[in-house]
């Protein structure tokens, strides 16, 4: 009980997070393009668009959550420990294992740090506390 206790109080402040600028940039217009279909996933996406640092690609330290990046993390409720890649709506696909930016899961995880922890609503609007457990990351572009 202690242990919950104290991941939902880590949580419910929302953690420090970090972004790619041009990720940044695709992430907003792919926001303003969803706000009349997905109301709640272009508002949150943009809220954490806007409380980001955001940074060239070379300074994003590596175990920070970006477009294409597996993440591991833990669904404080359930207990469940999910591995996903995040990524663009064209190349999601829930059976294996790629999860849309689009999703308000996908939009709480990005930018989020290893070891961190967020209070997240879930499509059905009640908070979930994620904890992410590590985050790898692709080969970058030299």
């Amino acid at each position: 009980m202690t242990v919950a206790k104290t991941t939902a109080t880590k949580a419910s402040k929302r953690p420090p997070i970090h972004m790619i600028d041009s990720e940044a940039d695709a992430l907003t217009d792919l926001a303003l393009g969803i706000e009349k279909r997905m109301p709640q996933v272009s508002d949150l996406l943009m809220r954490e668009i806007g409380r980001a640092t955001v940074h060239k690609e070379r300074h994003v330290p590596r175990d920070v959550v970006t477009m294409n990046s597996e993440v591991d993390f833990v669904d404080e409720a359930s207990g469940a420990v999910r591995s996903v890649r995040l990524v663009y709506p064209s190349d999601a696909d829930i059976a294996s294992g790629r999860i849309s930016i689009l999703t308000p899961i996908g939009a709480g995880l990005i930018g989020m740090r290893a070891g961190s922890a967020i209070l997240w609503p879930d499509r059905d609007g009640h908070e979930r506390a994620l904890t992410i457990r590590a985050v790898m990351q692709p080969p970058r572009a030299a």
